[in-house]
């Protein structure tokens, strides 16, 4: 079967516009990050996908939940950065309703069950979170034995010691700048994640100088014009203002 020149320009414009719409038809860009996944066991309730913008935290889509606990959020991000989902379960309850992950564009996928909404919570699709989490994995370990000296300076007989008292101090302080050494250095060998600034902004922002601007300078260029990036830069200005005052 032969083709007039017409028709074949017609079938060639119809399969390009078939293509674009496949394409667009989601309304997805580059810098799409939609969250999608399963709340195990949520029979009704209402989730919200939450950040925080100039220090509010704000609800940027909501969704009620009924029967199976599916649901899926799409939105348009400047750079990756840290977001919340929030189960309001109406139980008057608002411990462990609240999931931390680090977003960024594409799909990521949280599976987790309604009674123990924040713990357990499987996170896929973000390699900033997987980071974050390597990050949080070992300053867990740091916060636990910070917690058990701060238990051991609470009993009487510690407390009536000074010499117990003054050792507990001494591990408790070696603890903690071990616990910052490790954020530190872990920014500095991160500095193509947008968790690297992230962590020198929010978990050591009061580090010294020379150490923050270490990591500010050794950061990619995608990552120093990022939400954190950028936060890190104004920070360490400012600190150098005062200083020079």
């Amino acid at each position: 079967m032969r083709f007039k020149k017409n028709d074949m320009k017609k079938i060639i414009m119809v399969a390009v516009l078939a293509i674009i719409m496949i394409s667009c038809g989601d309304g997805s860009t580059e810098s799409t990050m939609t969250v999608t996944g399963n709340v195990k066991g949520l029979k009704k309730g209402t989730l919200y996908l939450q950040h925080i913008a100039d220090t509010t935290l704000v609800t940027v889509d909501s969704l009620v939940v009924e029967g199976d606990g599916n649901f899926s959020f799409s939105t348009e991000l400047e750079s990756p950065e840290l977001f919340y989902l929030y189960l309001d379960k109406k139980d008057n309850n608002s411990i462990n309703d609240r999931i931390t992950f680090f977003g960024e564009p594409g799909t990521i996928t949280i599976k987790t069950t309604w009674n123990t909404f924040d713990l357990n919570a499987k996170i896929e699709g973000s390699k900033s979170n997987d980071k974050l989490k390597e990050y949080m994995e070992v300053m867990s370990k740091f916060n636990t034995k910070n917690l058990e000296y701060a238990k051991l300076g609470m009993d009487p007989k510690i407390q009536s010691d000074s010499i117990a008292f003054d050792s507990l101090q001494n591990l408790t302080d070696k603890n903690v700048k071990r616990g910052y050494l490790y954020a530190i250095n872990f920014a500095l060998n991160n500095t193509d994640s947008y968790v690297a600034p992230y962590i020198a902004v929010k978990e050591v922002s009061d580090a010294n100088l020379k150490y923050l601007d270490s990591i500010n300078n050794s950061l990619s260029d995608d990552v120093a014009n990022s939400k954190y990036g950028k936060e890190l830069k104004e920070h360490i200005d400012n600190l150098k203002k005062d200083t020079a005052q």
